[in-house]
């Protein structure tokens, strides 16, 4: 029983089982409280109705009368004063009964057998083919009295019926099985199809189609099975590009040291171009190490091992500090500053934060034109903290702003490659603000600048 389709079947079957028992059971708790008595007071009065019509008819031969009676549907015992005993109609198929109750119907007793708990189930009773699950009455008949036992004859009463219910329950059972069987198939097979999807992605095959037209928990699951394998196949061709951006961007520079070394090592260069060269390369390798710290910076916050380190500080003179440290890049454009910075305590992670303002002043530097403006504003609202920091510069154009957020995305493919950067620092700074439970979002206008507005909930 290993496989969901047998476990569903057998669970069925179990369930037919146990519903049939619970069934049967307060089916005799309604006939012992609601049934019994009404069928034996039932068949009381019939059998007081045979014998007084018997006693009304005088002269009536007992042996005629009661085979008539039981013709009309009724088993009878009839005992004489000598105790010899006569069946008419069908044969009981159990015919003990004591002497004693007998004799105590003789004498004027009347004799409850169907009222008389023999049977576990009681309902079963109303089935039992027994003399002593009838009436006893006495009767008068020539100067002499007659015990006479009386119940109907259920074979030939309700027999047909007997026979259809067992052919409907019967028939109703097998044809439950069958269904059963089949329905499980369309339970199950969805969740077949779901395996070999699965086993499809594990051999690294996306492409998978699936029912998702069904309204039910099966297409519910189908659809977002789908969607889970487009999005492991995006994770994977991102994975693939990242591993070849870290590659292209750590080759690059290795190739210009590679070169410029080789040059002063062969001694075909002049002093001045060796001094040129040397410093190439140690620009170039700059670039390296800060690749490789935005690289382990990255790692840690997608592994979120670099766990937030909240403190209490002060989010204007951190921003301040920034266009302290970066004075002589934007007094070298000639850049003009708009500063709205209200005092305003935090919490958060300082040293994080710092690097999200630092990246976005820094971009904001970079790229804009001699003589814009960068305005930097703080403003406190109901449930979060909200920082613009905007440049009147070239600004981004419509289809780079979608995915400026992306690792290693470079929107201007012609600037240089010292003045483009490495392309991770706003996925740095986006995933930054996600830890604090934040958001960071971008609005630019070609030619007219870029804004982008960073909010950071109150903590």
């Amino acid at each position: 029983m290993k496989t969901l389709y047998v476990r569903i079947v057998v669970t069925f079957l179990l369930i037919a089982v146990i519903s049939s028992a619970a069934a049967l059971l307060l089916s005799n708790s309604y006939y012992s409280a609601k049934l019994r008595d009404y069928n034996e007071q039932k068949i009381l009065r019939i059998s007081q109705e045979i014998r007084g019509l018997y006693e009304e008819i005088p002269g009536l031969a007992p042996g005629e009368y009661l085979t008539r009676i039981a013709n009309m549907g009724f088993q009878v015992y009839a005992v004489d004063d000598s105790l010899r005993g006569t069946f008419y109609g069908s044969p009981f198929k159990h015919k003990e009964i004591e002497r004693d109750t007998i004799v105590r119907v003789l004498n004027g007793e009347t004799y409850h057998g169907v009222m008389e708990e023999r049977h576990l189930l009681l309902v079963t009773g109303f089935f039992e083919n027994s003399i002593r699950n009838s009436i006893g009455l006495p009767v008068r008949s020539g100067g002499k009295t007659i015990a006479l036992f009386i119940r109907p004859d259920m074979e030939q009463q309700i027999g047909e019926v007997r026979i259809l219910m067992a052919l409907l329950l019967g028939f109703t059972f097998l044809l439950s099985l069958v269904l059963i069987v089949i329905s499980t198939r369309f339970i199950v097979k969805p969740v077949q199809k779901l395996t070999e999807a699965t086993n499809k992605i594990v051999g690294g095959d996306y492409n998978i189609r699936m029912d998702v037209t069904r309204r039910d928990e099966i297409g519910n699951l189908a659809r977002h099975f789908t969607q889970m394998a487009q999005s492991l196949e995006k994770l994977d061709q991102m994975r693939q590009e990242f591993v070849a951006n870290v590659s292209h961007e750590i080759q690059s520079p290795l190739t210009t040291i590679q070169g410029f070394a080789q040059s002063m090592l062969e001694k075909g260069a002049s002093p001045e171009e060796e001094r040129r060269y040397l410093r190439i390369i140690e620009e170039e390798s700059r670039r390296l190490s800060s690749l490789s710290k935005e690289l382990l910076t990255l790692a840690a916050l997608d592994k979120e091992t670099s766990a937030l380190k909240p403190s209490s500080f002060r989010l204007d003179e951190q921003i301040r500090q920034i266009f302290i440290t970066t004075e002589w890049q934007w007094t070298e454009k000639e850049l003009q500053l708009q500063l709205d910075l209200p005092e305003l305590v935090i919490r958060a992670d300082s040293q994080l934060l710092h690097q999200v303002w630092l990246n976005l002043i820094a971009n904001s530097i970079k790229f804009t034109r001699p003589g814009d403006t960068i305005s930097v504003q703080i403003r406190q609202e109901q449930q979060e903290i909200l920082v613009s920091i905007g440049d009147t510069g070239p600004g981004i154009p419509p289809e780079d702003l979608p995915h400026i957020f992306d690792r290693f995305y470079k929107g201007d493919k012609s600037r240089n490659r010292s003045r483009s950067g490495s392309g991770l620092g706003l996925s740095i700074a986006h995933k930054i603000v996600a830890l604090h439970r934040g958001s960071i979002e971008a609005k630019s206008l070609p030619g007219e600048g870029t804004l982008f507005q960073i909010r950071l909930p109150k903590l």
